[in-house]
């Protein structure tokens, strides 16, 4: 794993800098708190529930389900003409030890194993009761939306946690992902799901955990096996006229269905302005809606779910190492750090903003493509400007990015060069260009191709022409926001709490701290602390 050395900002005490610049924001939240107030309580009143949920990722729409299940008024706001966020966009592997869904496939895992393993991936950089509170209610969070959605999950077998060697680490993995899901379910609602990061072949069924056979399945007899599996489902959804969903999708549009039932409304293209204080405690939200500010006020508290920071460039620029660029990230486009400013103004403390769910991107044009599979196969190279191989291919994405930075001030490693031959695009299908055709202009053995012997990862490149592929640091998001105890409270840097205000999701400094336990360590957590908070304000934790 790789050995992070970073300022004291990033390490232990705080930087003068953000002392300084924490004060001084906790003084202009005190100075401009009043008349914020002030006249936040003369808006046009939206409406009064006992809880108010920023955003509709896997966090907000987690947090309005169980807030709503427990008996509360809830109502979510979303920035976006649509809901999902980047939960809609992403693979959505959930990475939660101990949950019934792996028990039930006989996934050897105990409560001991998933403590040692997570405190051995994140180090002292995340408080021990946060680490337990994940562990502990992440189980039950999964049964809760099974339990409260149309959701169902399957075991992502054979992805490994993303360091296996570690104690604890389970070289099959803990991830799991939605079940296919049929989109009739929301009718016409369907229509205001957030779209993929990238579509699913036309006609094919896939998940999450087929993609790594789908890219071989011109030299690889199961992933020939996998692809035609993919290929039986499309059909056979399309005979019963469904509108098959999985991955992101799926979790997006089964949580948007077990909010319908439960009766919380979702209020699309309602951004957050700022938060609403009285006497010390968040009573409220002002939102934009329909073009107006108002008021929605919270009885018991707000939960900030709004996602990070990564297409915010002005942030980026002050937290994060250069070079950094918003286009990068295939993040959703909303997320520019709303909420975390919102805290902010109140005197919230800030962790990991320097951070991100980094991995190796293509800057092609339009969108980046985040590069998952492709780096790790045989007959591939990365090199930096000077050609020299840096870094494991195959290592976990965020500690490629990781050090591509570490090294870029002594031996430029941004923009890097993924280098392979023909040999390689004769076998493998390259993000969505099959074998032979034209391009365009441990864990580190699951992205493989296991006919390569000796080691499945490795092969010479020997077949002319060679390609070169420009990477830079992409990301899935950013991981930096809003401190929270293991109850999902929002506090300051002393400390202390700020009364009716809870984050999670990449509002908050994720749980994982510097580092990335396997494949849903995103969304596990997320899901996990909406769940948490929740619970929280409805007296039950």
């Amino acid at each position: 794993m790789t050995t992070r050395t970073d300022t004291a900002e990033t390490a232990g005490a705080p930087s003068r800098r953000r002392l300084l610049a924490g004060a001084a924001g906790a003084g202009l939240a005190v100075a401009t708190g009043v008349q914020q107030g002030a006249r936040a309580a003369d808006l046009p009143p939206l409406g009064t529930y006992d809880v108010v949920v920023i955003g509709s990722g896997a966090a907000g729409m987690t947090a309005a389900l169980t807030a709503a299940r427990q008996g509360l008024s809830c109502v979510v706001v979303e920035k976006a003409p649509t809901f999902g966020g980047s939960a809609a966009r992403s693979g959505a592997g959930i990475w939660i030890p101990n949950n019934l869904v792996i028990l039930a496939a006989g996934v050897p895992d105990t409560p001991a194993k998933a403590a040692a393993y997570l405190a051995a991936v994140v180090g002292p950089d995340v408080p021990a009761d946060r680490q337990r509170a994940f562990l502990t209610h992440g189980p039950a969070t999964i049964s809760f939306v099974m339990a409260n959605s149309p959701l169902r999950f399957r075991w992502m077998e054979g992805y490994s946690d993303y360091y296996p060697e570690l104690p604890g680490g389970l070289p099959n993995g803990r991830s799991i992902e939605p079940d296919q899901l049929d989109g009739n379910l929301l009718g016409a609602e369907l229509a205001h799901l957030n779209p993929p990061y990238m579509d699913v072949p036309a006609g094919m069924v896939v998940f999450s955990a087929d993609y790594k056979w789908v890219a071989l399945a011109a030299v690889n007899a199961r992933g020939a096996a996998v692809a035609a599996q993919c290929l039986a489902r499309g059909a056979k959804a399309a005979t019963l006229g469904q509108k098959p969903l999985t991955m992101g999708q799926a979790l997006a549009a089964g949580l948007r269905a077990g909010l319908r039932s439960a009766g919380v409304p979702v209020w699309l293209n309602t951004p957050l302005t700022d938060l609403h204080v009285e006497n010390g405690t968040v009573t409220g939200a002002v939102v934009t809606r329909d073009g107006a500010p108002g008021l929605v006020r919270a009885r018991r508290g707000v939960i900030v779910g709004s996602g990070g920071f990564e297409h915010n460039a002005a942030m980026r620029n002050r937290y994060q190492r250069q070079p950094i660029g918003t286009e990068w990230t295939v993040g959703a486009k909303e997320n520019t750090g709303d909420g975390i400013r919102a805290g902010e103004r109140l005197g919230a403390a800030l962790d990991l903003m320097e951070d991100a769910w980094w991995g190796p991107a293509i800057p092609l044009p339009g969108r980046p493509y985040f590069c998952l599979a492709e780096r790790t196969l045989p007959g591939g190279l990365l090199v930096n400007g000077s050609g020299r191989r840096f870094v494991n291919e195959a290592a976990p994405y965020s500690d490629v990015v990781h050090t591509m930075y570490d090294v870029h001030d002594t031996d430029p490693a941004i923009p890097c060069w993924l280098v392979v031959d023909q040999n390689y695009r004769n076998r493998y299908l390259f993000k969505d260009v099959l074998p032979t055709l034209p391009f365009p202009a441990a864990y580190d053995h699951y992205y493989t191709d296991p006919s390569v012997l000796p080691d499945s990862c490795l092969a010479p490149l020997w077949l002319p022409p060679y390609h070169a592929f420009r990477i830079v640091p992409g990301d899935l998001g950013t991981k930096g926001g809003l401190r929270t105890d293991a109850r999902a409270r929002v506090l300051r840097e002393d400390g202390s709490v700020i009364p009716g205000l809870y984050a999670a999701g990449n509002a908050s400094a994720a749980v994982m701290g510097h580092s990335y336990a396997g494949a849903g360590s995103t969304i596990g957590p997320a899901m996990t602390f909406g769940y948490i908070a929740a619970r929280d304000l409805a007296g039950v934790l």
